[in-house]
């Protein structure tokens, strides 16, 4: 799988995600894919040049789920969001089949608890043997999101394989920036060429 690297969400439908058979095929995708303009729903009319590409290898998808951690300003707590759709543009499922969309909140502490991780993988209808992985998945991104001062952990598709394994298959992270000081490492990590330059200047 070739992937656009920018930043922005709905790739895949734009044409930024790209699946081929040999690295004949890769070859002859990334000399189009790459210093093309990208257009999708949130990069504007404008688009966005791709100046970067991920090249991973492909799975095979039994499932798929969306799962996120973020902290829900409204009410000051920490909230998970559990979804069985997965792979599809998350605001649309909100808008139009909100019942398969479940909200975990959490006050702030250590570490989730177990009765709150059910809660939060619930609707995957995970076999039991696959339970204790996902246990250490959602404590993982809890501990991420603490540690990190991260404002949003989202990881869509988070998958089921044939072979039974969660796997993370794509992910974005956004961080607080008013926090970035105490994280030099995750400063090194921007790409000043998915930043608006007036901004970068400043």
């Amino acid at each position: 799988v070739i992937k656009d690297q920018i930043y922005a969400g709905g790739r895949g439908k734009a044409g930024g995600i790209q699946i081929v058979k040999n690295i004949e095929e890769v070859i002859e995708k990334a000399k189009v894919m790459f210093g093309s303009i990208l257009i999708t729903p949130q990069t504007g009319s404008n688009g966005r040049e791709v100046k970067r590409l991920y090249i991973e290898e492909t799975c095979d998808i039994k499932k798929e789920f969306y799962l996120s951690c973020l902290l829900d300003r409204a009410s000051s707590k920490i909230a998970f969001i559990s979804s069985t759709e997965g792979g599809v543009d998350i605001e649309s499922v909100a808008k139009n089949n909100p019942e398969k969309i479940v909200t975990t909140k959490l006050n702030l502490s250590k570490a989730v608890s177990e009765k709150d991780i059910k809660k939060i993988i619930e609707p995957f209808g995970l076999p039991e043997k696959l339970k204790m992985q996902a246990f250490h998945l959602i404590q993982s991104i809890y501990k991420v999101l603490i540690e990190k001062d991260a404002n949003l952990i989202e990881i869509n598709p988070l998958i089921l394989t044939r072979d039974n394994s969660l796997l993370c298959l794509d992910a974005k992270i956004n961080f607080d920036d008013n926090a970035l000081y105490r994280h030099p490492e995750i400063v090194s990590l921007k790409d000043l060429n998915e930043e608006n330059l007036i901004e970068t200047e400043a």
